[in-house]
């Protein structure tokens, strides 16, 4: 099959997204520091920018003094050209962020999810009101957003109809963007795995910014992994890789929710810490109502509980074991550990968990790596979730709305 030749329309969107791209990281910037960075001649620069003027998707940000010259005009991307919503469906609540293109966070809804294996349907519900209570509190119309992205657990298949599998929450092939679409939100909506987007978010603005090789970790209720080789998410032949949690750590081990024996989620993800922890008491339940604070609990009773320390003590070294795997596998420079549970256990137990993660990774591979926490907190999915619509912009160069949207990024 011969490649397509690509055209003058092909080359001026690549151009576009380029300094569109750049202004985004970098900026703000000016037109000779554009030049640069991006290799473009200062022609095209000076052409595409003031396309982008007019377009309202670029402004002026001031000016910087030059060498004996005029002081040079800084540019940047426009805060208010739109707004974009990131969504985390987790498995404890969904979280619906607001944010302007600058990504400055304007207005936040919780809304709780009585059960681990929320109903489809009733998490439709859940985004459709909580959308319009977003706006509202923002003061911002639905026809100023770029689009809608939303973070899910479980893998997402791309194509022309986005599906959400995610098993360990009983959904199966869930259509979710065509869901939300039924709900009366016209924007592009964009779908995909939440650690993929803690990744992304993490990556762009956080503590794996500079990497070219990296893994992300989310440890919440479960786990998953974004591993990031050559400045690329890798993805596997369906979406689906970075199930890190779904990796066999004991054969024939603890059930797992996936329904498989030994996974490493059964044992570091917080429900099954937890679990762990009340069959060390004999069955007792554990205090408080809900996982954050139960783990909270369990974490804060190492000094005065034998039985704390022995589960804590543990879940370190199967934690170490976990991440040494991701280190002898992908060979990172960096580790990122985050979700709420990586949170909870990194901010006490770091030190601890790289001690663990050394004595099974190989030496060489382990010492040219650093593991550290995530930078952005517990709203990291819904962070990246509204990274996804930017993304649409910045590899479009123009605006997602105005042509059709595409199935994968």
């Amino acid at each position: 099959m011969q490649p397509r030749r690509a055209t003058v329309r092909d080359l001026r969107r690549r151009n576009r997204s380029t300094l569109l791209s750049t202004l985004f990281f970098e900026g703000p910037l000016s037109r000779h520091e554009l030049g640069g960075l991006t290799g473009l001649s200062a022609a095209t620069v000076s052409n595409v920018v003031g396309e982008m003027i007019d377009d309202g998707l670029v402004i002026e940000a001031g000016l910087v003094e030059s060498d004996g010259g005029r002081p040079r005009v800084l540019l940047r991307v426009n805060p208010a050209y739109g707004h974009v919503v990131g969504i985390d469906v987790g498995e404890t609540g969904v979280t619906m962020e607001l944010f302007d293109l600058s990504m400055t966070r304007l207005a936040t809804v919780d809304r709780p999810l009585a059960s681990p294996q929320p109903d489809v349907a009733l998490v439709g519900e859940i985004i459709a009101a909580g959308f319009g209570a977003l706006l509202a509190e923002a003061g911002v119309a639905e026809s100023s957003l770029l689009g809608v992205g939303i973070g899910v657990p479980g893998t997402v298949e791309q194509g022309d109809t986005i599906r959400v599998h995610a098993q360990t929450i009983g959904w199966d092939g869930v259509a979710l963007a065509d869901l939300v679409h039924h709900h009366g939100i016209t924007v592009p909506v964009f779908v995909e795995n939440g650690a993929k987007t803690q990744g992304q978010a993490e990556m762009w603005f956080g503590a794996g910014r500079g990497a070219r090789h990296a893994v992300i970790a989310l440890i919440g209720s479960g786990i998953g992994a974004t591993v990031i080789t050559d400045g690329t998410t890798y993805r596997g032949a369906t979406s689906s890789a970075g199930e890190w949690g779904h990796t066999t750590l004991s054969y024939g081990g603890r059930l797992c929710r996936c329904g498989a024996m030994g996974c490493l989620e059964a044992y570091v993800g917080a429900e099954g810490i937890l679990d762990r922890f009340r069959k060390a008491r004999g069955g007792k339940a554990i205090p408080r109502t809900d996982e954050q604070s139960q783990l909270d609990f369990l974490l804060s009773s190492v000094d005065r509980s034998d039985i704390a320390a022995a589960v804590v003590e543990e879940t370190v070294g199967y934690l170490g074991a976990g991440i040494a795997n991701l280190v002898n596998l992908f060979n990172p420079e960096r580790i990122v550990l985050g979700g709420w549970a990586g949170m909870a256990l990194g901010a006490r137990l770091l030190p601890e968990i790289r001690t663990a993660t050394a004595a099974h990774a190989l030496r060489h591979a382990y010492e040219q790596t650093s593991i550290v926490l995530c930078e952005l907190g517990p709203d990291a999915v819904a962070v990246g979730a509204a990274t996804l619509p930017v993304e649409a912009l910045l590899s479009l160069g123009t605006d997602p709305r105005v042509r059709p949207q595409a199935s994968a990024l």
